[in-house]
C-alpha cells in the first residue's frame, strides 16, 4: 500500500493492469487512509468501480488566464482596487511568454526563477513580489479545482523596500493649504483615523455617525470591511474630521462619503494622481505615497503612549505584531513605570493591613449571605 500526505490529507498511489490509480482519501489520519486504500483495491477487483478516467491535460497559463480572471471579478465584487490589482499583475505574468505558454503541470521552481530573473532587471523587489503573489494565488486556485496536483514553491524576492515616510506637524500645514479636493479630505480623514485608502473611498454616509452613542464621547465610522476580518471595526472622530464629514453628509448628491462619477465613488487611482503633484509641490520625499498618512497617524499614536492592542484595534490590523513596530517607549516613559512600580513597592504595610482586612471581611460577609448554615457551622468549630 502506498500512501503519501498533501496538505493536510492523505492521497493513495497504486498501479493497476497497466494504469496508474491516485486518488485523495479526504482523511488526514493515516490509518483511516490506509483502509480507504484498501477497500477501493477491494471493490477495484470485483469490478465494482472502473478504472478512473485520466485528467483532461492542464490548460496554459494564458488559456487559464480568463477562469482566474472570472473567479477574482466574482470574489472580490466588493473590492474594485483588488480586481484591479490581480488583472494588473496577471498582465505582467502573461507577458513573459516562456511562462505564458506553458501548462500549469509545467510551471516549476525553475521557470519561476528565470520570470524573477527578467523581471528584475527593470522593476523594483516589491513590483516583482506583488506579481509572484498573483501567480501563487492562480496556482492555488488551480490546485482547489483539481487542475494541478502540486503548487510549487513561490519566493518572495529579498530587499523590498518599507514605505516609513512619517509626515511631520509642518508639511501636514503645508499639504492641506495646497491639496484639492477630495485629496484634501481624504488626507485629513487617514491623518486622524489611520484608515487605508480603500477603506476611505469605499465610506458610505450610513456609515458615518456624528453624534457619540452609548455614552461615547466622540461620534465615529464603521469600517465594513477590508484586508482582513480585523478591518472590520468603529473609528472615533476628532474634531477637525467631525466637522469635515458634517459638511460632506449635508450633500445629497450621493451616497457616497466621496462621491466619483456617476453612482461610484471616488477612484484611489485619481487620488494617486492629485497626490503625486502635491507632493512635489510641497516636497515631500517620493516614498511618501497615500498609505503614509496611515502610517503617519500610526506612529503618532505610538508616540503619545498607545500600546500595541489599542493601536491594532484602531488600525485593523491582523495580529498585534504588525502594531508593536508603532510603538517606541522612550526612556522617560520606561523611568515613568519604574516610579509606578518603586510606588507600589514602597507602599506602607499598614495600609496593605487595612486592606486586606477589608477583603476579609467582604468576603465573609458574602459567604455567611450565601450560605448562612454552613458558615455558622464553621464559626463555630473555629
Amino acid at each position: 500500500m502506498s500512501i503519501f500526505k498533501r496538505g493536510r490529507t492523505y492521497w493513495f498511489h497504486f498501479w493497476w493492469n497497466g494504469e496508474h490509480i491516485q486518488q485523495s482519501t479526504k482523511q488526514g489520519n493515516p490509518r483511516v487512509a490506509r483502509q480507504i486504500e484498501a477497500a477501493f483495491r477491494t471493490r477495484l477487483a470485483k469490478g465494482e468501480v472502473g478504472i478512473v478516467d485520466k485528467k483532461q491535460p492542464a490548460p496554459t497559463l494564458r488559456g487559464f488566464a480568463e477562469r482566474f480572471k472570472d473567479s477574482i471579478k466574482v470574489r472580490s465584487a466588493e473590492k474594485p482596487e483588488t480586481i484591479r490589482f490581480y488583472l494588473s499583475k496577471l498582465d505582467r505574468l502573461l507577458e513573459f511568454e516562456p511562462l505564458a505558454s506553458v501548462r500549469l503541470d509545467g510551471i516549476d521552481e525553475g521557470l519561476i526563477e528565470n520570470y524573477v530573473q527578467r523581471r528584475r532587471k527593470t522593476v523594483s523587489p516589491a513590483s516583482v513580489n506583488r506579481e509572484l503573489a498573483t501567480l501563487r494565488r492562480l496556482l492555488g486556485l488551480a490546485y482547489e479545482w483539481h487542475i494541478i496536483d502540486r503548487i510549487p514553491t513561490v519566493k518572495k524576492l529579498p530587499g523590498e523596500r518599507n514605505r516609513e515616510a512619517v509626515m511631520s506637524r509642518e508639511q501636514e500645514t503645508a499639504y492641506l493649504v495646497v491639496a484639492p479636493q477630495p485629496l484634501k479630505d481624504v488626507a485629513l480623514l487617514m491623518l486622524d483615523t489611520g484608515m487605508r485608502v480603500g477603506e476611505v473611498v469605499a465610506l458610505e454616509k450610513n456609515d458615518v455617525h456624528l453624534d457619540p452613542s452609548n455614552g461615547a464621547k466622540f461620534g465615529y465610522v464603521r469600517v465594513r470591511d477590508g484586508k482582513s476580518k480585523n478591518a472590520r471595526r468603529v473609528v472615533s472622530l476628532t474634531g477637525r474630521v467631525r466637522a469635515m464629514l458634517k459638511d460632506r453628509m449635508a450633500r445629497r448628491d450621493s451616497r457616497w462619503v466621496f462621491p466619483g462619477d456617476g453612482d461610484n465613488a471616488f477612484l484611489s487611482t485619481s487620488l494617486n494622481h492629485q497626490h503625486s503633484r502635491i507632493r512635489d509641490t510641497v516636497g515631500l520625499p517620493k516614498d511618501f505615497v497615500l498609505h503614509s498618512f496611515r502610517h503617519s497617524m500610526l506612529t503618532r499614536l505610538g508616540e503619545a503612549g498607545v500600546d500595541a492592542f489599542t493601536i491594532m484595534r484602531i488600525a485593523g490590523h491582523s495580529s498585534v505584531k504588525v502594531s508593536e513596530r508603532y510603538v517606541h517607549p522612550s526612556a522617560e516613559a520606561m523611568e515613568r513605570a519604574f516610579e509606578r512600580l518603586e510606588a507600589f513597592n514602597n507602599r506602607p504595610v499598614a495600609a496593605e493591613k487595612v486592606e486586606t482586612e477589608r477583603a476579609l471581611a467582604t468576603v465573609s460577609a458574602t459567604l455567611e449571605e450565601l450560605i448562612p448554615e454552613r458558615y455558622q457551622q464553621v464559626a463555630l468549630i473555629q
